[in-house]
């Protein structure tokens, strides 16, 4: 049975709080602008921590994704400093497109209702 609180759970959320504020004040790269940190998932081995990141506005998602990939092996050894673990997991971005599939989900939502509104098939 596996433990509630893995290792790896406890290295992600670290690894997600000690993120946010590197990228804020460490990386430099015009590309990137206001990122927010919303999940750190770490590999069993912790080899390899998936990230996965938002960021306003999001008009240029793929430059933000390739500065932050560009800058992972920098915040990777600015993790290995602050952090307390043998090996530092490689840093891989990825964005989050949680939030804009909930409003795709919604807005679908809304329309079905309204569709079945017209149809008569339900009440307001």
């Amino acid at each position: 049975m596996p433990r509630e609180f893995s290792r790896g759970r406890k290295v992600g959320d670290l690894i997600h709080r000690e993120l946010a504020s590197l990228i804020q004040r460490e990386v430099k790269d015009p590309r990137i602008g206001m990122v927010t940190i919303t999940e750190a998932n770490v590999t069993r081995d912790l080899a390899v921590a998936e990230i996965y990141f938002t960021v306003l506005p999001s008009d240029d998602v793929k430059g933000t994704e390739e500065a932050l990939n560009e800058a992972a092996g920098f915040l990777r050894s600015q993790l290995a400093s602050l952090l307390n673990i043998r090996t530092t997991p490689k840093l891989r971005f990825h964005y989050d497109t949680t939030i804009e599939d909930g409003v795709r989900i919604s807005q679908a939502i809304d329309n079905a209702i309204a569709r079945d509104i017209d149809h008569g098939l339900t009440e307001r």
